[in-house]
């Protein structure tokens, strides 16, 4: 049986519902996503990428806006929407833009998102797509340390054996300095995205 639309959604919203505080924290500063009041630092872990070969992640997106998001590619619909509005508007912004920012998907479902798979599904997006997988404890580590509740899995079918994921909506934005400073929660507009992610890569900010 496949996973109903209206079953992912409601896992997902729980979920969201634990998400940071800055999700109902206010923003002054013009941007459509929600600003971080204490923004995190990007942390330091290694995954596999969809070529089998380890991923750092601090050091290989080092002076770039990255965008990291944790889904599956068994997703109805939330990942595929966040995903296709994401590669729509990197396709549509400048090359002196789309060139600096990086994205990265990091898969809530290891067992099913191999590094082959997960490369084909991510190419259906955008090419320059990043895709990483590992241990799934170890994953939901990583989202913690970003303020984000660890992903679910849901109990499999038993006729067919899916599942669901429960897992957090929001993309994380990192600008440049190595600072998750915006939260982007999942109906994010591509319109939305074609305002701040320029303006992620422009912005001063004081931390002091």
């Amino acid at each position: 049986m496949r996973p109903s639309r209206e079953l992912l959604i409601l896992l997902c919203a729980t979920l969201v519902g634990c998400a940071p505080d800055a999700a109902r924290s206010g923003n002054d500063r013009g941007y459509r996503g929600v600003v971080i009041p204490e923004p995190r630092a990007k942390p330091a872990f290694t995954l596999t990428d969809t070529r089998g070969e380890p991923f750092d992640f601090r050091e290989r997106t080092r002076g770039y806006l990255t965008l990291v998001f944790f889904g599956y590619t068994y997703c109805p619909d939330i990942c595929p929407v966040t995903m296709a509005n994401l590669g729509a508007v990197m396709r549509e912004l400048r090359p002196s833009v789309s060139r600096r920012i990086r994205v990265v998907f990091v898969t809530t479902d290891p067992a099913r998102d191999t590094p082959e798979r997960l490369g084909r599904w991510l190419r259906n997006f955008h090419p320059n797509f990043i895709g990483l997988t590992g241990d799934f404890d170890r994953i939901n580590e990583i989202q913690q340390t970003m303020g984000l509740p660890p992903a679910q899995l849901g109990v499999p079918d038993s006729a067919t054996g899916s599942y669901l994921v429960g897992h957090s909506a929001y993309v994380v934005a990192f600008t440049p300095d190595g600072l998750g400073r915006v939260l982007y929660p999942f109906g994010t507009r591509q319109v939305d995205w074609a305002h701040d992610l320029p303006k992620l890569l422009e912005d001063e900010w004081d931390d002091s």
